[in-house]
C-alpha cells in the first residue's frame, strides 16, 4: 500500500516553469502552503520543462508563455504530443487574443495572467486538475473583443514581421521573393484587417494581440 493511501488523498503534483527566479520562488512558496498540493519540479526553459515532465509526470504544469528558448505554448505542444493527457496552465503577463486562442486550441487547460491573486491561481490549478477549462473574465473579454475579426494570412504575418524588423518594401520583396507591388498589397490588407492607420501602428497592434513578437 502506498503511503499516500494511508495519509489521505494524494496531492496535486505541480511542475513550475518560469525563467524569473523571484516569481519561481513565489509560486513555489504558495504551492507549498497548499495542503492538497506538492511542488514536483521546476524548470527555467522549454527544453528543461519537457525533460522535467518526462521525469516527474506532474498532474498539472504551470507554464510561462515567454521562455528563453521557445514559446511556452510550443513547449506545451511538445509535451502533449508525447503525453496527450498532460494538463497545462499557461501563465503570462501578456493577454493577446491570438496567443490565447492558440494556447487553448493546443490543449491548455487555462490561460491566466500573472497579476491574478495567488488564491485564485490555486483554484485554477484545482479546476484544471479536475479536467475542467478555466478562463478568467479578463481573458474572456480579450477574446470577445476580436471575435469574428478577419485573421491575417501566413504570408501577411511574414510581411508584418519584416516590417517590424525595420525593412523597407523593396527589402521585404527581396527577402520573400515577391514583387514590391505585392508587398504593398499585403501591407494594405494588414492595415485594413488590424484597423491600423500606418505601418507602425500595425506592428504595435500585432505585438499587443500576440500575432508577432519583437
Amino acid at each position: 500500500m502506498k503511503l499516500g493511501a494511508m495519509s489521505g488523498p494524494e496531492k496535486i503534483r505541480i511542475l513550475c516553469v518560469d525563467d524569473h527566479p523571484l516569481l519561481q520562488e513565489g509560486l513555489a512558496a504558495v504551492i507549498r502552503d497548499q495542503p492538497d498540493m506538492l511542488l514536483a519540479g521546476e524548470a527555467s526553459n522549454g527544453q528543461e520543462a519537457i525533460q522535467r515532465f518526462r521525469e516527474q509526470s506532474p498532474d498539472v504544469t504551470l507554464m510561462d508563455l515567454r521562455l528563453p528558448d521557445m514559446s511556452g505554448i510550443d513547449a506545451m505542444i511538445a509535451i502533449r504530443s508525447e503525453f496527450p493527457d498532460a494538463r497545462v496552465v499557461i501563465l503570462t503577463t501578456f493577454a493577446g487574443d491570438v496567443e490565447i486562442q492558440r494556447a487553448l486550441g493546443a490543449g491548455a487547460g487555462a490561460y491566466v495572467l500573472k497579476s491574478m491573486p495567488p488564491k485564485e491561481l490555486m483554484d485554477v490549478i484545482r479546476h484544471v486538475h479536475a479536467g475542467k477549462k478555466s478562463i478568467s473574465a479578463e481573458v474572456a473579454a480579450r477574446l470577445a473583443e476580436h471575435y469574428g475579426d478577419e485573421r491575417l494570412s501566413g504570408r501577411e504575418i511574414e510581411v508584418l514581421r519584416q516590417v517590424a524588423g525595420g525593412n523597407r518594401n523593396r527589402e521585404i520583396a527581396e527577402k520573400l521573393f515577391i514583387s514590391e507591388e505585392t508587398v504593398k498589397v499585403h501591407i494594405k490588407h494588414i492595415m485594413d484587417k488590424l484597423g491600423a492607420a500606418d505601418r507602425t501602428e500595425a506592428v504595435a497592434i500585432a505585438v499587443r494581440r500576440g500575432i508577432i513578437e519583437l
